[in-house]
């Protein structure tokens, strides 16, 4: 009788913030805004570095690969958010449909924690070792370093949402969460997930914390190297180009390890909404404005590329 249980889920309810609905259709023109803003955002940075040749170094490119991940990751997320804020009732979403949400969110978001490392190793070879960094960061070292963020976040994502969705789910069907997430989801499953926690932790420290600390001693390396330098002016420069960078990690690290590294009963689960909203809506919104803001060389790209369009309709 167990197992018929098991076998009936088919499907899932996302509850979302349905215990507000007064608030509901406030926070759907504020995600539908977010939404809009986030792909344009990144739409106009993967077209200006894709665009413009001056920009077609391993900095930049870096930057495009993580503006696409950013695209994609609101693009799994927000149109089924958007629902379930548009339904007072209670949104449904199918088994596949939920398998096939987590596992891109695990892909995408592990493709970010990589990529991430490795724009910090660019930038710690191109102010450390600035006459080697032709040789050091080719094309072909570029090539391999994306490549490798990509297979480890399909690597991740594979392994993670098959074990979830390998455990049996015999109700309640009720994922009180806006998406199909790793934890809230792993909450429905009535099985012994102990071994599952345990490759969630080692996961956590192999798949997180090598990128992170990658990140860490690259940055070590740059201080050092920023402090040696004698002008001023190199050393606004160096600081100004890793700035960016540095915001995008903190902002990463910070709101995801809110999320997956917090305590089982730490938080109420309305709480735990909003950390999870914190990344999947901070990051992609903010990554142009941190990168674009704060970039001389994206801003007169996008001067050429405006000028340019101009002048061929004037013509």
């Amino acid at each position: 009788m167990k197992r018929q249980n098991q076998s009936s889920v088919v499907e899932f309810i996302l509850l979302g913030f349905s215990n507000f609905p007064e608030l509901q259709g406030q926070l759907f023109g504020v995600f539908l805004v977010d939404y809009l803003v986030t792909l344009m955002g990144n739409a106009i940075i993967i077209v200006i570095i894709s665009l413009e040749q001056s920009l077609h170094v391993p900095m930049y490119l870096f930057l495009l690969n993580l503006s696409v991940v950013h695209v994609s990751f609101s693009a799994v997320i927000m149109p089924e958010m958007l629902v379930v804020l548009s339904n007072e009732k209670k949104s449904m979403i199918t088994f596949a449909g939920c398998f096939a949400q987590m596992y891109f969110i695990l892909l995408f978001g592990g493709t970010e924690c990589f990529l991430l490392g490795a724009m910090a190793y660019d930038q710690f070879a191109a102010i450390c070792r600035p006459l080697s960094y032709p040789m050091i960061m080719n094309k072909r070292v570029f090539m391999k370093l994306v490549i490798f963020s990509r297979v480890s976040g399909i690597m991740v994502a594979t392994v993670q949402t098959s074990w979830v969705f390998s455990f049996p789910f015999c109700g309640p069907n009720e994922i009180n969460h806006l998406f199909c997430e790793t934890p809230p989801g792993l909450e429905l499953a009535c099985a012994d997930i102990f071994l599952f926690e345990i490759y969630t932790f080692t996961g956590a420290i192999l798949i997180v914390m090598l990128p992170f600390l990658l990140i860490l001693l690259s940055y070590i390396r740059i201080l050092f190297a920023i402090l040696k330098m004698s002008l001023t002016t190199g050393r606004q420069k160096a600081f100004s180009t890793c700035a960016s960078h540095l915001m995008s990690v903190t902002l990463f690290y910070g709101t995801a390890s809110m999320t997956y590294l917090q305590p089982k009963s730490g938080y109420s689960p309305e709480t735990k909404k909003l950390m999870s909203l914190s990344y999947s809506l901070l990051m992609p919104l903010l990554n142009p404005l941190i990168y674009s803001l704060r970039n001389s060389e994206l801003k007169r790209a996008l001067m050429k590329l405006w000028l340019r369009k101009v002048d061929l309709y004037t013509f």
